[in-house]
C-alpha cells in the first residue's frame, strides 16, 4: 500500500455556503479529518448530511497528534486538514504537519477557497497589485510598535488580523509609527453581521465609537507612499531636498540625512558637505 495525501481543505470564515464541491468531496472521501474545531467542522459536515471520522488538530497537541496524523498518511490513509476558518496553515496550525509530510514525500494538495485576508483586502479599496500579509500583531504594545517598525518602509498594501479589545490601541500604534494612511476594519466578513468601515486613521480614531467593536477584524492598511526616483543633482537641490524631508516628514536631521543618502547612493558625509555649504 502506497502513501495517503495529506489535503488542506480551506472551509468558511463565516457563511457555510461558501465551501466548494471539491472541498466537500474530499472531506466526504478521505479517510480522516484533522480540524483545529471539532465543533465547527461538525457544523459543516451536518450542513451537507457528510459523515466521517474526525480527530482534533490545533497548537497545543500539534506535535503529539501530527505524529499520528503523520502515522496514517503513512499507511496509505488519506487525511484532510481544517482549520477554524478559512485557509489551514494561514495564521493557522497546518505549517508543521505540511512540514513533516512533505519530509516524508507525503503528496500535499491544496483545496483552496475562503481567506479572511484576501476577502478583506479585495473591498478595502486600497491596491491590490502588491500586499503584504502580517497575520496577527503582538499583543503587548511596545513588541506591537517595534513590529510595526519594521513595515514602516513597505510601499505594498499592509494587511493583520486583530481582536476587538485591542482594536483602539492597535489604531493608536499605527497613527503614531506609519502616520495617517487610509485604511480599511472589515468585520465579521461574510456572517450576518458583516461591516466594513473605510477612512483615514486619524478619522476612524476619532469616530471609534461608532464602530462595532465585536467579532473578528481584518486591517487592511495603505502602503508608504513611494518616493519618486531622483538622479544625483547638484549640492544646492540635496539642500532643498533636505528641508522638504524635515518639513514633510518631521524627520530628525540625522535621519532625513541619512534617507537622503539613501536615495541618492552617496554617503551621509557628502550630504552633510552639501547642506551645509549649501
Amino acid at each position: 500500500m502506497g502513501k495517503g495525501k495529506l489535503f488542506l481543505v480551506s472551509t468558511p470564515i463565516g457563511n457555510l455556503e461558501d465551501i466548494t464541491f471539491r472541498a466537500l468531496k474530499t472531506l466526504q472521501e478521505v479517510s480522516l479529518i484533522a480540524a483545529e474545531d471539532t465543533r465547527r467542522v461538525r457544523k459543516i459536515l451536518n450542513r451537507y448530511d457528510i459523515s466521517n471520522r474526525i480527530t482534533s488538530y490545533h497548537q497545543h497537541n500539534e506535535l503529539p497528534k501530527g505524529k499520528k496524523i503523520l502515522t496514517e498518511l503513512m499507511q496509505g490513509a488519506d487525511v484532510a486538514l481544517v482549520s477554524d476558518a478559512g485557509t489551514p496553515g494561514i495564521s493557522d496550525p497546518g505549517y508543521r504537519l505540511v512540514k513533516s509530510a512533505l519530509e516524508e514525500d507525503v503528496e500535499v494538495v491544496p483545496i483552496p477557497g475562503p481567506n479572511a485576508a484576501i476577502a478583506a483586502l479585495s473591498i478595502s479599496g486600497l491596491p491590490t497589485d502588491s500586499f503584504f500579509y502580517g497575520g496577527f500583531l503582538p499583543p503587548k504594545k511596545g513588541e506591537r510598535r517595534r513590529k510595526l517598525q519594521l513595515y514602516q518602509e513597505i510601499t505594498a498594501t499592509l494587511i493583520f488580523h486583530e481582536s476587538p479589545h485591542r482594536l483602539i490601541s492597535t489604531l493608536e500604534d499605527l497613527h503614531q509609527v506609519l502616520g495617517d494612511r487610509r485604511m480599511a476594519i472589515a468585520r465579521e466578513l461574510t456572517k450576518i453581521h458583516e461591516q466594513v468601515w473605510r477612512g483615514r486613521l486619524k478619522d476612524l480614531m476619532d469616530n471609534i465609537d461608532k464602530l462595532t467593536l465585536r467579532g473578528e477584524l481584518t486591517l487592511v492598511i495603505e502602503g508608504r507612499a513611494k518616493r519618486p526616483q531622483v538622479a544625483p543633482l547638484e549640492a544646492a537641490t540635496i539642500k532643498d531636498d533636505y528641508q522638504r524631508l524635515r518639513e514633510e516628514s518631521g524627520l530628525s536631521q540625522k535621519e532625513a540625512m541619512k534617507q537622503i543618502a539613501k536615495e541618492r547612493g552617496i554617503s551621509k558625509s557628502e550630504v552633510y558637505k552639501a547642506i551645509v555649504k549649501g
